[in-house]
């Protein structure tokens, strides 16, 4: 009985480090080079800008859509953010890559295509493109990313400058430090599981930082862990469990049985947007 019980276990320790294998195997493939003006030029008809009232510079939020892409909820943050005082820029990084909502699902929710050290590409591009812009205050920028965007913002602060970031994200002629100015960043249920650095490695900035953790995620799972491991690497990283909440709990329009509208927690998470902002 005993033996009949332990084949099963270990066939199935054996499958999971196969997956392991295979998406450590996709996450390392570089992505075809290209130059950063280019991936400027193809991303930005796809970069939503959203200014407040008044007159600029003005702090810029930079917004990271889950695997899924872009959900209504997001306008809903947008509005907040704005109101608060801050530019946002929401990045589709599924339109230059022609990526639809089926595909997202199969591909990139499953971690077959574009993991968040490749997506961190898009970020330093957006940031490098909101540099020129008159209304932008470079020294007063912030990320925020839901799921896989919050798995590219932590990709995005791991890569080591030069040859690996290169070759992560596919780009020629970033700058030392693509991330220049920014000071703060939220990461709402991110994805820190296999094929990302969370918790790998210290980050090359500091922001400051939080991130909402939602108690019964059954998406991407607990990712309490590799982030104390990644506070635990000097990270100033203040982590907040959302009690009862599961992932996406801000989507009303969810179709997936796994998430539950939550207002309350919604609109904590509300309060922790224009908090960051207003640290800005």
């Amino acid at each position: 009985m005993a033996q009949r019980g332990g084949r099963p276990q270990a066939r199935r320790g054996l499958r999971l480090a196969w997956l392991a294998a295979i998406l450590t195997f996709f996450a390392a493939m570089p992505a075809a080079a290209e130059p950063l003006e280019q991936r400027i030029n193809a991303l930005a008809p796809h970069l939503t800008v959203t200014q407040p009232a008044g007159e600029g510079p003005f702090p810029v939020l930079f917004m990271l859509h889950g695997c899924g892409g872009p959900r209504p909820f997001l306008e809903e943050m947008t509005e907040v953010a704005a109101a608060a005082g801050a530019v946002v820029v929401n990045i589709n990084s599924y339109g230059h890559r022609r990526i639809g909502q089926m595909r997202a699902y199969a591909t990139v929710c499953t971690g077959a295509q574009l993991h968040g050290r490749e997506r961190a590409g898009d970020l330093y591009a957006a940031m490098a493109w909101a540099r020129r812009q008159a209304w932008a205050d470079g020294q007063r920028f912030a990320a925020i990313g839901w799921s896989h965007g919050g798995w590219t913002i932590l990709d995005a602060l791991s890569l080591r400058s030069g040859p690996e970031m290169a070759r992560a994200t596919g780009l020629e002629g970033l700058a030392d430090e693509p991330l220049e100015g920014l000071a703060a960043t939220m990461v709402v249920y991110p994805y820190t599981g296999v094929g990302s650095l969370v918790g790998r490695r210290p980050w090359r900035i500091a922001p400051r930082a939080s991130a909402i953790v939602a108690e019964n995620d059954y998406i991407v799972g607990d990712a309490r862990r590799a982030l104390e491991r990644q506070r635990g690497r000097g990270a100033p990283l203040k982590i907040e469990l959302f009690e009862g909440a599961t992932h996406a709990f801000e989507d009303a329009h969810a179709h997936d049985l796994r998430v539950r509208f939550h207002p309350a927690h919604t609109a904590r998470e509300h309060d922790m947007l224009r908090a960051m902002i207003a640290g800005l």
